[in-house]
């Protein structure tokens, strides 16, 4: 997906990386989401089942739909953290963030929270 924006004559391409840049680091900003630097966790259980190892997989998905952007994320909260708060957030952060930044409307930012990530106890 580019999204072309025309003003006088010129045009500028916003590409679907860039936009699920944003959201990731986003939402990366957000107390409670377990992250590496600008990166959110991943984790895919059902496919670490099946191979043996977890596979790289982006946990930000951007689709254009009319002319607005629709927005998932997939996020593991931390213990501690309320999971309906942290996505609320999430949400907030990530629709602003693309429209602030990439000036697209946002129509939608779903959340799906993959998994919790447990506080590791002193041996």
């Amino acid at each position: 997906m580019n999204k072309k924006v025309n003003n006088t004559g010129a045009s500028l391409r916003i590409s679907n990386d860039v936009l699920t840049k944003i959201a990731e680091v986003a939402a990366t900003e957000i107390r409670g989401v377990a992250s590496e630097g600008e990166h959110l966790v991943i984790c895919d259980k059902n496919m670490a089942q099946f191979t043996g190892k977890i596979m790289p997989q982006s946990p930000v998905k951007a689709v254009l739909k009319n002319d607005a952007v629709e927005v998932t994320v997939s996020i593991v909260v931390l213990q501690g953290f309320k999971a309906e708060n942290v996505a609320r957030s999430v949400q907030e952060s990530v629709k602003s963030a693309i429209q602030n930044m990439a000036g697209i409307s946002v129509s939608k930012v779903n959340v799906k929270i993959a998994d919790i990530m447990l506080s590791k106890s002193a041996d």
